[in-house]
């Protein structure tokens, strides 16, 4: 039975009298900035979670880039420091043990917290099924999967902790996919590693609610990425395109909007969520 306080905050909510948030009202748009917030990337040297970093980065937040090339950083970092944003690079294998670790103690070293967190990093390969190794099965779980599980296990417990002392919330965004949803032929791994991700998302988030931290699948559908560069033939592209009602790829700018949405006050009540970006993809793939 709900107590009276909280039956009489339910009901303040409901009243249409009740004072809005003159954040929401007056200045919507300030409830998607992230000033002073701080966000790892993990994946952010690549093409997707690349023009996430340039996304938080435009709206106030201090971004830290996470891969295994300073080089490919380089560029990301030139268009946010030309647009006037912050950010910086930090090299990191996340499949390597204990590297996680040292990762979140260095950022908080630097940057004294951490806000966000985006599992960005993923790799693909299209085979027949009876075809797959036992040593491709592991590569592809241990970057999809394991490295996101642990990640949330590394960096949620400061998030959790943090919140129990009366600090603020955060929110991870992991990047899952249209093919953990909807199944796609030669992509068996992926879309296994991706479905767990999905699955692994959605169960943080409802033990993680209490404490503030929130966590939310972001879902591309088909966007010119690395991963599935390679498997993209002629016939599949087509194949692709006669279920897409867009009829085209999403450009990587397009998922910015989503994923400023899950980062910031604006998503302030969305945990559990997965948040489909994929032209109508999944709508019509059946």
């Amino acid at each position: 039975m709900l107590s009276a306080d909280i039956l009489q905050e339910h009901v303040d909510i409901m009243n249409p009298t009740r004072p809005l948030s003159t954040r929401f009202v007056e200045r919507p748009t300030e409830a998607f900035r992230l000033d002073g917030r701080v966000a790892v990337m993990i994946g952010g040297t690549g093409v997707l979670c690349g023009m996430l970093a340039r996304g938080f980065a435009g709206a106030g937040a201090k971004v830290v880039l996470v891969g295994r090339d300073s080089n490919r950083a380089q560029d990301v970092l030139r268009a946010i420091e030309a647009a006037g944003g912050q950010g910086s690079f930090v090299g990191c294998d996340v499949c390597e043990p204990g590297a996680l670790e040292i990762l979140r103690d260095q950022v908080i070293q630097q940057y004294e917290r951490i806000d966000i967190l985006v599992n960005g990093a993923g790799i693909n390969s299209a085979m027949a099924f009876f075809e797959i190794s036992r040593d491709e099965l592991d590569r592809i779980m241990t970057v999809n999967f394991k490295a996101v599980f642990e990640a949330c296990q590394v960096f949620g417990q400061y998030f959790v902790e943090r919140a129990q002392q009366g600090g603020p919330g955060a929110s991870i965004i992991n990047m899952g996919s249209a093919s953990a949803i909807r199944p796609l032929s030669r992509v068996f791994t992926y879309s296994a590693t991706k479905a767990a991700v999905h699955n692994l998302s959605a169960n943080l988030a409802r033990e993680w609610a209490p404490c503030g931290v929130r966590v939310n699948t972001l879902v591309p559908g088909f966007f010119p990425a690395e991963q599935n560069r390679r498997i993209l033939t002629e016939d599949r592209v087509q194949s692709i395109m006669s279920h897409t009602p867009f009829g085209r790829f999403g450009e990587p700018q397009e998922l910015v909007g989503a994923a400023l949405l899950l980062a910031s006050d604006a998503g302030g009540f969305m945990t559990g969520t997965e948040l489909i970006v994929d032209g109508g993809f999944v709508s019509t793939a059946i």
